[in-house]
């Protein structure tokens, strides 16, 4: 794009997590000059989410701001502004303030947590997402209560983490026969279970919530829990709900189907983060990663398509960590395709990686507290890289050696 017509570009991001921030600031790290707004809809300064389940949570920090300088920037922000629809062919937004002209739209209002059937407006339940539900939970720590955590995911995990280091008695119901049932298989989540008891918090596994009520929660089996406060983790959808009758295609899960370069079915529209699938040639099929590193590297892909410096398809390898019972987590890749799992260690010890293959190159990794076999296996899989299994499932051998 030419300098002059930069220059008259209005760009308008939505949504201030982090791929709105990300956007903004890569827009103007390669070189965009046109005006540049931010709109949020919450009323605080732009913030960063992981830290919501841990520091914040347990006291240990105010807030997760951004250390972004807008106004240097010359970013416009405009926060606790609810954007309630999209006009493609007017190339306006409509607000609660009336209508957001547009040249270039960016989609990155990211996910909505899913709530409990029936738990909506019961007081004592709450969800973990935003700065506010945070700042709401810190008391409940604080005193101590006993909580019940539904869902045995990456978020509940983390919350069950922080409510026993607080000191409150916790107890997490999953409906389903493991922890991390939608992410990894049995054979994987299987040793995770055994966290949770280690660290005096109760898993109860194929366990339904019938009915939330004050100070309590009672489950479809009849058993009941004493509750001071429930925090729902049972996942997010795409939130995309303002985007009804725009025209743009979303899939089924409701998030917007942007293509290899983020671009949305609309013209000017591009869509990135939690709220966006797109297509991965790596993996031959659409991802939607609802991930820190994914609404971090996205906006790199959308200033490059706006500014017409094309660095090419988005097809990162997915990256993602948790911190939970005194262990750090990490994964990467995409194990869906996968025709060969190797262990590397014992999974009843501290530390152990478990490595996904695909006619013998690695497709994913997941690796609990070797973070040496992560960066390592990262690259092997980023290079597509075929290796000798029998090397790459003894712990000893650095994943780097086990080329073969």
């Amino acid at each position: 794009m030419s300098e002059q017509k930069q220059a008259q570009q209005q760009v308008v991001i939505v949504g201030a997590g982090m791929a709105g921030v990300q956007t903004a600031v890569a827009l103007r790290e390669q070189g965009f000059t046109g005006p540049v707004t931010l709109i949020g809809a919450e009323p605080h300064q732009p913030y960063d989410r992981p830290p919501l389940s841990k520091a914040i949570l347990l006291g240990k920090a105010e807030d997760s701001a951004f250390d972004v300088d807008f106004e240097a920037l010359d970013v416009e922000l405009r926060l606790g502004l609810d954007v309630t629809g999209l006009r493609a062919a007017d190339h306006e937004l409509d607000t609660e303030a009336g209508p957001v002209p547009y040249d270039v739209l960016v989609v990155a209002t990211g996910a909505h947590p899913i709530t409990l059937p029936g738990a909506e407006g019961v007081p004592g339940v709450h969800l973990l997402r935003t700065l506010d539900d945070a700042v709401r939970l810190g008391p409940v720590l604080e005193r101590r209560h006993s909580v019940v955590v539904v869902g045995a995911g990456w978020i509940g995990a983390e919350f069950a983490t922080a409510a026993r280091e607080a000191g409150c008695a916790v107890t997490v119901v999953e409906a389903a026969d493991r922890p991390l049932a939608g992410a990894l298989p049995a054979e994987v989540a299987a040793p995770m279970a055994g966290w949770y008891g280690a660290n005096g918090a109760e898993l109860l596994t194929h366990a339904r919530v019938d009915t939330v009520e004050p100070g309590r929660v009672v489950l479809a089996d009849g058993r009941e829990l004493p509750a001071d406060a429930v925090v729902v983790g049972i996942g997010a959808r795409p939130a995309t709900g303002w985007l009804a009758g725009s025209g743009i295609a979303l899939d089924p899960s409701g998030a917007v189907t942007a293509d290899e370069r983020l671009r949305t079915s609309l013209p000017d529209v591009y869509a990135v983060g939690d709220c966006a699938s797109y297509p991965s040639a790596r993996y031959g099929e659409r991802l939607l990663v609802h991930h820190w590193d994914n609404a971090l590297q996205g906006p790199r892909t959308v200033a490059a398509t706006i500014t017409g410096a094309d660095t090419g398809p988005y097809d990162p390898v997915p990256y993602f960590w948790s911190e939970q019972f005194g262990r750090f987590v990490q994964y990467a890749g995409h194990h869906a395709d996968a025709d060969e799992l190797l262990w590397r260690g014992d999974p009843a010890d501290d530390t152990w990686t478990v490595l996904w293959l695909r006619a013998r190159v690695p497709v994913a990794l997941l690796a609990v507290g070797r973070p040496r076999d992560l960066a390592q296996g990262r690259k092997l899989i980023e290079t597509a890289t075929t290796v000798d299994p029998a090397r790459a499932a003894d712990p000893s051998v650095p994943l780097k050696a086990a080329v073969g």
